[in-house]
Parts: C-alpha cells; sequence; structure tokens
C-alpha cells in the first residue's frame, strides 16, 4: 500500500508542492481523453481570469459596454498585488486594454477594474461570476474575486476549468486570437504574453491561460490545434514553469494520439445570459407595462428566475422580432395624423409625424454596438426600461464607420432631456441628439 502525503509547509527553505490534478479532452466533441484527481476542488490561480474575461465577451456581446468605453481605475484595483499592469487610482483606460492586459499579462488590477465596470464592486461581480460558472456546468466551482489570488473559499477544479476554455474557444471565437499573442498593446505599455514558452516551444498550441499562486502552483489550461484535431489539457498543482510546460506537452501529445481523427463537431450550448439585470425595486413596475403593449411577449423560461424577465426577453429577441416592433410604431406614428391629413404609405407616414410634431425634431443616443443586431436589442430592453418617456418614440440604427449607433428619435428637446437623464440614474448611458 502506497500513502501520498501532500507537503502543507511552505516557506523560504521548503518548496511547497501543491496537488496535481489534470484533464485532457477532445474539444471537438467534449469527450475525456484523461484525467486525475480531476474533480478536486484546488485553487485555481490565475485561470480565474478566464471566467473574468469569458463575462467581458459577453458583456460586449450584449451591450452592457463597448470595447472604446473609457473606464475609471479605482483605488481597490490599482492597489491589486502584481502581476499588474500598472494602473493608478482615478486613471481612465479603454476597456479593450483591460481585457488585453488580463487575458496576455495577466494583471490582477486591470482583472478587478473589469470586474468593477461591470458590477460596480468586485464582490458583485464575483457573484455574476459564480452565477456564469453555475450555467456552464461548473458544479464544484465557487469564486471569491475577479483576478485568483488566494482566498479562503476561492476554488475550482480541472475538469470546470477545462470547460469554461472550451467555451472560451466556441462562444467568442471572436476574441480567442488574444490569447496566443505573444505581446500585445494594453494601452499605457505593451505586455508579453506569461504562456509564451509553450506557445513558441510546442507546434500548435494557441492558448489559453495560465495561473500561479504558492497555494496553486503552476496551473495551465493549454489548447492546441493540429490538422481537424484539437486538444485542451488542464494541469494544476505543477511545480515549476518548466516542468508544468513539459507535463502539459506529453498531455496535449496523449489526447492529440488518442482523438480520433475524424469527429463530429458538437459546441457546447450557450449559457443563459448572467448580466444587465435590472434593479429588483423596477421590476413589477416593467414586466406590469410589458403586458399592455405591443412588443413581443416574453418567452417563458422555467429555469430564469422571475425577475430576470426584461433581460431575457430582450437577449432572446431575434432580428426579425425587433424590425416587427419598428414596423408596428412606424404605424401607430401615422395613426396619430390620419385625422388631421389623408392616408399615406406607412414610410410617409413617420416622416410627416416627426416634421410636424412641434419641434420634434430631437433624439437621444444610447450607444454605439459592433452589430446592427446588438443595437437593435439595446434599444428595445432600453424602451421596456424607461416607457414613460420613450413611448412613440422612433427606434433607429443608424450605421456609420465606427460602427452602429442606437437612437431614439421624434422627441422635443425638453423629452429628450428628461429621457437622458432618467436613464443616466438607471445607469444606461445616454446622450442627446439635436436637429441635424
Amino acid at each position: 500500500m502506497i500513502t501520498i502525503f501532500w507537503l502543507a509547509v511552505c516557506g523560504p527553505i521548503v518548496v511547497c508542492a501543491a496537488p496535481y490534478a489534470a484533464m485532457v479532452i477532445d474539444t471537438r466533441s467534449g469527450e475525456v481523453l484523461h484525467s486525475r484527481n480531476a474533480d478536486t476542488r484546488l485553487h485555481p490561480a490565475s485561470l480565474t481570469k478566464m471566467m473574468t474575461l469569458y463575462i467581458a465577451f459577453e458583456a460586449v456581446k450584449n451591450g452592457e459596454i463597448l470595447l472604446e468605453t473609457k473606464v475609471r481605475i479605482s483605488k481597490n484595483a490599482a492597489a491589486e498585488p502584481p502581476s499588474k499592469l500598472g494602473l493608478k487610482s482615478g486613471q481612465r483606460i479603454a476597456f479593450r486594454y483591460l481585457i488585453r492586459a488580463a487575458a496576455v499579462k495577466s494583471a490582477n488590477d486591470a482583472a478587478t477594474a473589469i470586474g468593477e465596470a461591470l458590477e460596480g464592486s468586485e464582490a458583485a461581480f464575483a457573484r455574476r461570476m459564480n452565477r456564469t460558472a453555475k450555467a456552464l456546468g461548473m458544479s464544484n466551482t465557487t469564486f471569491k474575486n475577479a483576478h485568483g489570488l488566494t482566498e479562503n473559499g476561492h476554488m475550482s477544479t480541472a475538469r470546470d476549468m477545462t470547460t469554461l476554455g472550451r467555451h472560451l474557444l466556441y462562444d467568442y471565437p471572436q476574441y480567442y486570437n488574444l490569447f496566443s499573442r505573444r505581446s500585445t498593446s494594453a494601452g499605457i505599455k505593451t505586455v508579453n504574453n506569461t504562456n509564451r514558452r509553450l506557445l513558441n516551444a510546442y507546434r500548435g498550441a494557441d492558448g489559453i491561460k495560465t495561473g500561479y499562486t504558492r497555494a496553486a502552483g503552476f496551473n495551465l489550461v493549454a489548447s492546441a490545434e493540429r490538422g481537424t484535431e484539437r486538444v485542451i489539457a488542464t494541469v494544476f498543482g505543477g511545480r515549476s514553469t518548466a516542468s508544468r510546460n513539459a507535463k502539459v506537452a506529453e498531455l496535449l501529445d496523449l489526447g492529440f494520439k488518442r482523438a480520433p481523427r475524424n469527429v463530429a463537431l458538437r459546441k457546447p450550448s450557450l449559457p443563459a445570459y448572467q448580466g444587465g439585470r435590472p434593479p429588483s425595486g423596477k421590476t413589477v413596475r416593467v414586466a406590469t407595462a410589458v403586458k399592455k403593449s405591443l412588443r413581443p411577449k416574453l418567452r417563458p423560461r422555467s429555469s430564469e428566475p422571475e425577475n430576470q424577465a426584461v433581460v431575457i426577453a430582450a437577449a432572446q429577441v431575434i432580428e426579425r422580432d425587433i424590425q416587427s416592433v419598428l414596423l408596428q410604431a412606424q404605424q401607430d406614428a401615422g395613426a396619430a395624423v390620419t385625422s388631421l391629413k389623408t392616408v399615406a404609405p406607412p414610410e410617409q407616414k413617420v416622416v410627416t409625424r416627426i416634421s410636424t410634431s412641434g419641434g420634434r425634431h430631437w433624439g437621444i443616443n444610447v450607444g454605439r454596438f459592433n452589430s446592427r443586431y446588438a443595437a437593435e436589442k439595446v434599444l428595445l430592453k432600453t424602451a421596456l426600461a424607461e416607457m414613460s418617456t420613450l413611448d412613440g418614440t422612433l427606434r433607429k440604427v443608424v450605421q456609420n464607420s465606427r460602427g452602429f449607433e442606437a437612437n431614439f428619435m421624434g422627441m422635443t428637446q425638453e423629452s429628450a432631456d428628461l429621457a437622458c437623464r432618467r436613464l443616466k440614474a438607471r445607469q444606461i448611458n445616454c446622450q442627446t441628439i439635436g436637429p441635424g
């Protein structure tokens, strides 16, 4: 009988050996090719930032924030220990650079700033991380912070982190190239990839994330592609960067050896959206108004709490539904003036209403987005949240060289100012648009 003792005493003389765990999967199918202690809860260290980045990508997709949004750095974020970008309290930096710093340099200050920008505080962001982890099926993970520095109860497993790595690859492929960059601009400086040794040494490697603390040891979730085959290997508890990388290379080799040459691609399902929740005190008023409107009905999802109804409706509305709502708004606008003018085609009715409405040449802008779909979705969500001042306005998406502008038009200057003030009180970005 062999008894294994984990070395528990760490100090300047004795090297701390964290518990070892590993997992290898065929990324295309999700099939497990190798596992050892894969469900043992261990310290994930900076593998945590994979979840922080996943939520950041999700937030951009759903219109919570733009990549160009300037984020103000808090004292809390600036005070995080290394590894860090070197952000200063009060400094403003584009959200895209925080993403790059967290993904490539594994910067703790950038990770905390991402969490605070999206949820207002690190604690609130940790709660969102845990909701998202549950939605992804990461059943043995508990997050307490956005960066992964050791904290009581902040734990995960090799299986859960492998699952998260697979979701990063398939759910947000447009951002996945970040993890293979040897270096990148993070706004205030160029940062080097903490995983560049493996990226340079292993053929086909293109990510994903390293992690190290004394409690965790040297961790890594790595992905590599060769031909039509792709494998993810995860290691917890490596004794050094070199030994960890050697073990990961060994596991990737094992994965490519065991993975079939041809296998049907089975992408993981996208989880339910966990962000953008309205204040609980506002939910009843908004939900009641929705029942009386002509906008698309909420699509029931029994697994979600009631207070997410507005968010789920916005997240699930497809482009055809939004166009239908816009057409209905145009028809309603025309009906308001039919008693004064002869009937004209719907397009002419809308123009007539705006041009003869006594100064309704103003509007408001609620953001710029990467796609028309995202802009239309945010317009609908905003209209549902602030019906009293936006009712009767025309929702319009304007494409320009910088993206898709989400606008509400057909307002007086007074009503536009009032709507913007009310939206800002709800923490929704807004600016008025004057005539012309």
